[in-house]
């Protein structure tokens, strides 16, 4: 097993300068693309986006969780979600119209994607996900680092966003009775952004 040795706080600090780094990168290659599609297009598909980056407790966490023994190796090629980005859109078909435009970057490489949007995880959890590589210029030389992007509608996130909170309260299983109620509420959640949708096409067609 490649650094058998568990690394310093400092090295792995000095590790994670690279996530900082292809943050920023990232964050500015999407303000490009969503203000030129913007432009093209005259028309707006993102609501907000918002960005972190896991804190080194929790990536070893995380590393622990699945396993791994904490070392940089397996920081780097078990950990994917280091660097996190959620794309809020208004509505659904913004979602894909997202993952087109990453799709057709030429500086963004997808290694990844988990569409559960079209095929909801059991507890009823919808969001587009994309693992992706963002190329950084070091002083060693160009590094390909890895980050997590979420695309969802407001109604996804506002349901994730109380789901997280649910699951944060329950140190154990959450209880039978609120993963109904939950999943209930990602149903109706579901049809709301369908509602939405039609509505918005229908706004559309009268501005046309």
């Amino acid at each position: 097993m490649k650094n058998a040795v568990s690394p310093s706080n400092d090295e792995i600090k000095a590790a994670m300068l690279k996530y900082d780094f292809a943050l920023q990168i990232l964050e500015t290659q999407l303000k490009i693309l969503i203000k030129e599609y913007e432009t093209k297009y005259q028309y707006h598909p993102v609501e907000h986006i918002k960005s972190r980056i896991k804190t080194i407790d929790s990536a070893i966490a995380k590393l622990q969780k699945k396993g791994y023994e904490v070392n940089l190796y397996n920081l780097e090629h078990h950990v994917h979600d280091i660097i996190g980005i959620r794309i809020v859109c208004s509505f659904l078909s913004d979602t894909y119209k997202i993952v087109e435009m990453l799709e057709n970057s030429s500086f963004i490489k997808i290694i990844e994607k988990k569409d559960y949007i079209s095929h909801p995880k059991p507890s009823g959890y919808t969001s587009y996900h994309l693992i992706v590589k963002i190329p950084v210029c070091l002083v060693s030389g160009i590094e390909e680092v890895e980050a997590e992007i979420q695309i969802r509608t407001i109604a996804m996130d506002f349901w994730a966003s109380l789901d997280h909170k649910i699951q944060y309260k329950f140190s154990n299983d959450i209880p039978t009775e609120i993963k109904k109620e939950l999943y209930n509420c990602a149903v109706d959640i579901k049809k709301l952004d369908q509602k939405m949708l039609i509505l918005n096409d229908i706004v559309n067609r009268y501005y046309k």
